[in-house]
This record gives C-alpha cells, structure tokens and sequence, in this order.
C-alpha cells in the first residue's frame, strides 16, 4: 500500500472547512458563518420540491433545458452558453479541471475564495496568489502575476469574504490585459445583491475570454439542493460538456431553481432586506468601534484590533449562541465574517459585539 499515492499537488490541499453550524451544549443558535438566506428559498421553489417527490425514481435531464431557457429569459441570456452544476463550486472545477493541468497557472487574489487553490491543485495546476489593496481586487497586481503559462484566472466580484468589489471598467481592463492563452473567471456567487449588475453576462457576450458563475445558494437560498450555473462562450461550455456528468444536478435541485429564478419579486424582497440591515448593521457594528469595508454581498467583515481580539470576540458571541466566522485561513486572522441575518439576528449579534466591546468577556 505504500506504493499507492496520489497524483502531485493533491496532498497540498487544505481540507475546506466550512462554517460551523452546532455549538455543543447550546441550543436555538443563531448561524451567521455560511451567508445564507436567513428568509429561506422562495415559496415557488418549496413548492416545485414537494412536487418532484413522486419523480425521485428518475434520472433528472441530462441538459438541463428547462432551467437554461429559465435563467436565459429572465436575465436576457443566451440559453446555448449556459451550463449548470452542482453549486457554482462545480462549475469552477470543471474549468480547472479542462484548462489547467500540469504546467498551468491558475491565479486569484490573496483573500480570494478557497475553492480556486483546491481547484487548480486537484487538477495538477499550479496556483498563483497575487495581492489585493486593501481588501480590494488590485487589477494591476494580477496582470503582473500573468504570464505564458496562466490558463485561468479567477476573481469574486462582490469578493468573499471582504464583501468589496471592482467596477466594470476595472473588469474590462483586466480582461483586455491578461495573456491571450488565458480565461478570465468572474465568479457571481454574490451577484444578485448588488443592484443593476449582471455579474459580467454582457461582457461574456463582447469578448471570448471571460467566463462568469453564479450560485442559487446565497440570494436564492437553495444552498441544500446544491445548484449553480456559467455564462461562457459556446466554445467554452462546449469544452466544458465535455467533462460534466451526464447527470450532475436532480430533478428536484432544478425545479427548485428554476421557480426560484422565475419569482422575481421574492428574489427582489430578499435583496431588499439585505441592503436595509447590512447598512444598520455595518453602522451598529461602527458604533461599538468595530470598522467593516463597504459590503456589496449579504455579509460583513467585521475588523477588529488584533488577531487576539478577534478570536475572543468570536468565543463570547458562540456563548451568547451565535455563530460567525473566523477568516485566518484567508489570510484575514484580525476578522470576523458576519452573515446578514433577519432583523433580530442583526440586532443581537450587533448587541453582543457592543457587550464584548465594553469587557463582557
């Protein structure tokens, strides 16, 4: 058996540790570590799951029509470039998976999400991290980390877990500066809570280097059901075809996905509510002198005086029962990551900080 190993770059990947969700000897926590939808899916989408349970005993489709022709009419998109995955974390294996490999780079920034560096190692590639400027996207520090051998490069936008994000004009420089031989990724997770953007649909359709993914796990609150979707060039997702399983997302992940995207106007009351107490909570949080940067996504990075401070602070909230997240394995050990809950999770995570902040230790 010790002549069996795996492949080179696979022992490199950290396991991915996800928020926590249970604190021993507490009950009734408050869970504001995964940026979920604190209001759930939509009605449609409960709806449309308790219908599929008289069909589990079939293969879902294998094309995924019906939510393609979905997403394609209400974003204005073109159902042909779109292909769907379990999550959007898929969809990003799939393009390290067809586009990486031994030999390849693949760069993202420095607080950028996990998933890109377990990505690229899994897939043989090499992953490159560049600096960003203050929590912030810095465009000019990617292009200098680009070179022959960059194959992908990824960026979140809104980025997690600063919750910051770069303008289009930004965007569209950076796509017109890396290497020909390259794909740029903007990946959407966030997306849906920053008003008037299309997570860079348009700019897929302008150009033949840039890829954008989107989840329904966060606005849409389907993280359960594991669905998420890409926008790409034809020839993109027709390479990408290529490597996705025949049938990698159920029935019932894309009829709920499908109704969740169809109800506009709960995705639009989700939003709304995001916008309202993201801005009170980032001010209650100012008060007690914790300073977050400017969100666009539906949570905080709460920043506190030292990596020490942090760490207490998250031990005093999880006895207060709430539970957020610690981000020193993005290079953040100084903060804390706080989901925008409902109106009276917002007030007594804010009220908590206000009584660590004042020696209630």
């Amino acid at each position: 058996m010790t002549k069996i190993e795996p492949k080179s770059g696979i022992m490199d990947i950290d396991l991915y540790v996800g928020g926590k969700a249970h604190l021993d000897g507490v009950s009734n926590v408050i869970k504001l570590s995964s940026n979920e939808n604190p209001f759930g899916p939509s009605p449609a989408a409960q709806e449309a799951v308790k219908r599929c349970v008289h069909e589990l005993h079939r293969y879902p489709s294998s094309d995924h029509i019906e939510l393609r022709s979905a997403l394609a009419e209400v974003h204005g998109l073109k159902a042909d470039n779109i292909i769907c995955g379990a999550g959007s974390d898929e969809i990003i294996t799939f393009l390290c998976q067809a586009y990486g490999g031994p030999g390849a780079e693949v760069v993202y920034t420095e607080h950028g999400f996990a998933m890109y560096r377990i990505c690229a190692l899994a897939s043989g590639a090499t992953p490159v991290v560049v600096k960003e400027r203050d929590r912030v996207t810095d465009v000019d520090a990617i292009l200098e980390g680009c070179n022959e051998n960059t194959k992908l490069v990824f960026i979140a936008n809104p980025n997690n877990p600063t919750g910051t994000m770069i303008g289009m004009a930004e965007i569209e420089r950076l796509a017109e500066g890396i290497p020909d031989q390259a794909l740029l990724v903007l990946d959407g997770a966030y997306a849906e809570y920053v008003d008037g953007y299309d997570g860079g649909a348009k700019l897929v359709e302008m150009r033949d280097n840039v890829v954008m993914t989107r989840t329904f796990s966060k606005l849409y609150g389907l993280g359960g059901l594991r669905i998420g979707w890409g926008y790409a060039p034809r020839e993109v997702i027709d390479v990408l075809n290529r490597v996705r399983g025949p049938f990698n997302v159920s029935n019932t992940a894309l009829a709920a996905a499908e109704a969740s995207v169809r109800d506009i106007a709960y995705a639009n009351k989700c939003r709304d509510e995001n916008t309202r107490l993201r801005a009170w909570l980032s001010e209650a949080l100012a008060e007690h002198g914790v300073q977050c940067d400017t969100s666009t996504a539906n949570f905080v990075l709460a920043r506190f005086g030292s990596p020490e401070e942090a760490q207490a602070c998250d031990a005093y909230l999880q006895t207060q029962g709430l539970i957020v997240r610690q981000v020193g394995g993005y290079g953040l050990p100084n903060c804390l990551r706080i989901t925008v809950g409902d109106e009276p999770a917002c007030r007594q995570v804010a009220h908590a900080v206000g009584q660590f902040k004042a020696g209630a230790r």
